[in-house]
């Protein structure tokens, strides 16, 4: 099984991936937790490109340095786990191009970025996404005693337009499950269980 976590930064996908990873391993689940972009030495090294503050770039190369990172992370982590049965949780997936280069920077158009992801994913989907919804001024409350990486210091208009972008897929893509992320750490947790766990019965039965 394929899980994305998606949302603007602050949203707070680290603890609830955490969570998840603790409640499968608790249920006797194979499970692996990857981060785009990341997870492999080049994917890293792309990443710190990525997140520099000190290094600007044209919104279309951001758009290919992602799509590049995750490339190289389907081919040579996440498809091995899958074909080893291994649940893989993604911090980030495809979804986030469409929502921050797509809305975000403007890149280049929607459809062009669903053909660039569909060749760079591999042919990969995930099974099912949970995008932590919060509003823009409650997430950067959030970061604001964190030091800012360069995709963060991109300003408040900026994640409007991403938010935007992932309440777009939301509405599109039936396995989009649209969390309250104002909750506390726990209730949401027990909302993403619900649908593992019915998700995970589907599956066997």
């Amino acid at each position: 099984m394929l899980i994305s976590f998606e949302g603007i930064d602050g949203c707070g996908k680290t603890t609830q991936i955490s969570l998840l990873k603790e409640r499968l391993i608790r249920e006797k689940f194979p499970v692996e937790v990857l981060r785009e972009p990341g997870g492999t030495d080049l994917s890293e090294i792309i990443r710190g490109l990525l997140l520099n503050p000190d290094i600007q770039m044209n919104p279309i190369t951001e758009m290919l340095l992602f799509s590049a990172a995750r490339s190289e992370l389907v081919s040579q982590r996440v498809k091995p786990f899958l074909n080893r049965n291994v649940v893989v949780i993604l911090d980030r997936f495809y979804d986030s191009t469409v929502a921050y280069q797509g809305f975000g920077r403007g890149s280049v158009p929607i459809e062009q970025i669903h053909n660039i992801n569909g060749i760079a994913s591999h042919g990969f989907s995930p099974d099912i996404t949970f995008y932590l919804d919060i509003d823009v001024k409650s997430a950067a409350e959030r970061r604001e005693k964190q030091q800012a990486d360069r995709m963060e210091q991109s300003g408040m208009a900026f994640y409007e337009r991403v938010r935007e972008g992932f309440r777009h897929l939301a509405a599109r893509e039936k396995r989009f499950v649209l969390i309250n992320a104002l909750q506390l750490p726990e209730q949401i947790h027990d909302q993403i269980w619900k649908h593992i766990h019915h998700k995970i019965g589907f599956e066997k039965g």
